[in-house]
Formats: C-alpha cells, sequence, structure tokens
C-alpha cells in the first residue's frame, strides 16, 4: 500500500467536521479525496464498487437511508452515483443534529440540482481540494510560512532544494499523487490518461449531452496554449479554426467551457477589484488557468526537456504551477487568490487576499533577471492602492523559481516556490 502524504486540506477537514453535519470535498478526479476521506473516516461505502453497486442503487431508490447506517464519520464516496442521497444525508443531519456524521467524496461530477431539493446550507460544509502542492509532496522545505508573512513576520533567508530541471519535472508530473514517486515517463503518461479520461467519457457524462472529442481536444489545446494569459472566447475560437473546427460556435465554447468548470480541469484566475487613487479602468478578464499544470503539458505533449528548452513556454507553466500552490496555501489561512491588471497596462500576477481584508501582492518571476522590472512593478502597484479605504499589503513579494530567499533593500521578499508553505 503507498504512502499516505499528509494534506494541508485535513486541518480543514478536521474544522468543518467540528462546525457541520456534514462536509462535501469537491476537487477533480485523482487528487486524493477519498483517500484523504478515508483517512478521517471510521465507516466507508463505496457507491462504485462494482459486487455492492447495483444494489446500492436499489437501497437508494427505496430507502437512502438504509445506506447511511455506520459508525461516524461515514464517508460516502462517489455519492453523486444516486443524487438522492443528498437530501437524505441533510435530512439525517437534522434529524439527528450531530456535527461530523457524513464525509461526502465524488469524481469532479456536481451536483444535480434537478434531483436536489435542498442547498444543504447550514448543514453540509464545502471543501475545495487540489492536485498537490510541492509542500505537501515533500518537494518544498516549507522555510517561508505564509501565515507569518502575513503577520508581517518578513524573516524569508532560505535555500531551496529544488534545480531548475526538478520544477519542470514537477509541472510535466503534476501534483496527482499517484504520480509523486513515479518516474517521469510514468507520470507524463499518467497526465495524459486523465486528459484522455476527461474528454472520452466524463465531459459527455456530466450531464448527458455528447460532445464532440476533437472539439474537446481542440479546445484543451487551446487553453493551454493561453495558459496564465487573458485569452477571451474570440481568441479562443480563432485559435481553434481550422479542420474540423472551422464552424465552432461562441455557445459551443460557452457550454464546453462550463462543463470542465463543473469537472474542476480549469480554475481561471479571477481579476481583483480593489479601491484605487486613480481613474484608471479596471480589466476584469479571468486568467486562463488549469487546476494542475501538467494538464497542459500532457495535452500539448509537452516534455520536461522541451520546457528547459523553451523557457518562455517554461515561464507560463510555472505562474500556473505558483497559482496552484497559492491558491493551495491561502485557502488554509481562509483566502483566495486574484490577479490585477487596469487598463494603463500595470498588472500584478497574484493578490493573496483573506478574509478580514489583508492582502499581500505576487509576482511570478522563474529567474532571477527579471527581479528589478518585478520589484518596481509591485512598488507601483502598492502605491495606487487607496489605503485609505483598503489595508496597506502585507507583503510584495516575488515568487521565484532561484534557490536563494532574502528581502531586499526596498523591502520586497525574494521567495522560492521551493520553500513557501501556508
Amino acid at each position: 500500500m503507498k504512502k499516505y502524504y499528509p494534506r494541508i486540506v485535513d486541518k480543514i477537514l478536521d474544522e468543518a467536521l467540528e462546525s457541520a453535519g456534514t462536509v462535501l470535498i469537491e476537487g477533480p478526479k485523482w487528487c486524493g479525496k477519498t483517500w484523504t476521506a478515508a483517512n478521517k473516516s471510521k465507516s466507508i461505502l463505496y457507491m462504485q464498487d462494482p459486487d455492492t453497486r447495483e444494489s446500492n442503487l436499489q437501497a437508494a431508490s427505496v430507502k437512502p437511508s438504509l445506506l447511511l447506517k455506520g459508525e461516524n464519520p461515514r464517508l460516502i464516496d462517489e455519492w453523486q452515483v444516486a443524487p438522492v442521497l443528498w437530501d437524505s444525508v441533510r435530512h439525517e443531519v437534522d434529524m439527528r443534529g450531530e456535527e461530523g456524521q457524513f464525509i461526502l467524496t465524488g469524481s469532479a461530477t456536481p451536483i444535480i440540482e434537478e434531483q436536489i431539493s435542498h442547498t444543504g446550507t447550514g448543514r453540509i460544509s464545502r471543501i475545495k481540494m487540489r492536485p498537490m502542492s510541492l509542500f505537501e509532496s515533500n518537494e518544498s522545505t516549507g522555510e517561508i510560512n505564509l501565515k507569518k508573512l502575513f503577520e508581517r513576520n518578513h524573516q524569508v533567508d532560505s535555500i531551496s532544494n529544488l534545480e531548475i530541471e526538478k520544477i519542470a519535472k514537477s509541472i510535466v508530473r503534476g501534483g496527482w499523487p499517484a504520480s509523486v514517486t513515479s518516474k517521469p515517463e510514468v507520470a507524463s503518461k499518467r497526465a495524459q490518461d486523465y486528459v484522455d479520461s476527461i474528454v472520452q467519457f466524463d465531459v459527455s457524462r456530466i450531464d448527458g449531452i455528447e460532445k464532440n472529442p476533437n472539439k474537446m481536444y481542440a479546445l484543451l489545446r487551446s487553453l493551454s496554449r493561453n495558459i496564465s494569459t487573458e485569452a477571451n472566447y474570440s481568441a479562443i475560437i480563432k485559435d481553434m479554426e481550422g479542420g474540423e473546427n472551422e464552424t465552432i460556435s461562441r455557445p459551443t465554447i460557452q457550454s464546453y467551457m462550463n462543463v470542465l468548470q463543473r469537472l474542476f480541469v480549469i480554475e481561471d484566475l479571477e481579476a481583483w477589484n480593489p479601491s484605487i487613487r486613480s481613474a484608471t479602468p479596471l480589466r476584469v478578464s479571468p486568467k486562463r488557468q488549469f487546476v494542475d499544470p501538467s494538464i497542459a503539458t500532457a495535452t500539448l505533449g509537452i516534455t520536461h526537456e522541451r520546457l528547459l528548452s523553451d523557457f518562455n513556454t517554461f515561464g507560463y507553466l510555472f505562474e500556473s504551477l505558483c497559482i496552484r500552490d497559492l491558491r493551495i496555501y491561502a485557502e488554509a489561512l481562509g483566502g483566495k487568490v486574484y490577479h490585477y491588471r487596469d487598463k494603463s497596462g500595470l498588472e500584478c500576477d497574484a493578490v493573496v487576499v483573506l478574509r478580514d481584508g489583508r492582502w499581500g501582492a505576487v509576482e511570478i518571476k522563474l529567474g532571477s533577471n527579471e527581479f528589478e522590472k518585478a520589484a518596481e512593478n509591485l512598488r507601483k502597484f502598492s502605491e495606487i492602492i487607496d489605503h485609505k479605504k483598503m489595508n496597506k499589503p502585507s507583503f510584495l513579494m516575488i515568487l521565484t523559481g532561484t534557490k536563494l530567499g532574502y528581502k531586499r533593500e526596498d523591502s520586497v521578499l525574494v521567495v522560492p516556490v521551493g520553500c513557501l508553505k501556508d
């Protein structure tokens, strides 16, 4: 049996079980939801077990409460196979009046709204789970703590163990738990299998409407080529033109994008809308991102060797890797990650915002040759924020693929991604 790698979400799950009757863990396939939930459960119902699937479905159609019997917390894995279980769990929570009764997980297939009568508000707590961050896969030393940076503890002197070659391999491998200790060629094949499974099976199964596999592959390739950019639908359609995709329409693209979002395959980075001192209009377009950068490399057939010979592509995918990790670390603190860009051209790769209003600005740079420009950009960005209406930034950070962490004379922090944690 493979080793269980502790996850940042473990603590979040513990807290949720103490405050809610049921916890729903959402996220992409293969990110470790079942493994993490099983590690916290005292009884388990596997709805997709081939030996019991049919009897489970029959029980769900006749008396779903039978499937809820077991020691708590009880994990119901792949609950969406029988959507009636949602209302049954909610009702059981109401009747028992206790916290920590159930954990629901599934593939990334979402709730089927037509078959559910209640949202579960007040009874069911939701947790977003993603593939593993570099800290969770034991590749980041964790010497630099995001929480402490928000507390204005800016001691960031550190040394990363990640060489640039290792970062390239981590991008192509992805944060999939089953791939963490795999050989590069095995991990790459697994990421390709993930993409194929999404296109050939999941995108049509989610709403029962057949999707054209060629168009879906073309869309994924376009999103991969435009990763970490603000490519709009018009740009994506133009990029997809040719062959069988010449007649693709905007509504079709929108419907395909919606399916990929509901499967947690894509996770665009939304724009931040702060109070600023000038009247410069803000841009609101999201940046295109996958839940894991390996989806892009698998879709385009990019190897880690190719990244090392194409640093332009490497830079965009490195940004995607950093956004994935920042999201994992930020959500452990109750925060979210955005990007910023206004119509004057000023932008910031990532803005980490906590619920209490504290925020920090991050420029993502693979190498040190762009540090001066990044630091200048961060200072300009901080200066345009209206500090009478908003907090001053808790930190200004350059998140990098280099090895040394330190504080610059202008107080901008240089933080290796191989040293960061929540």
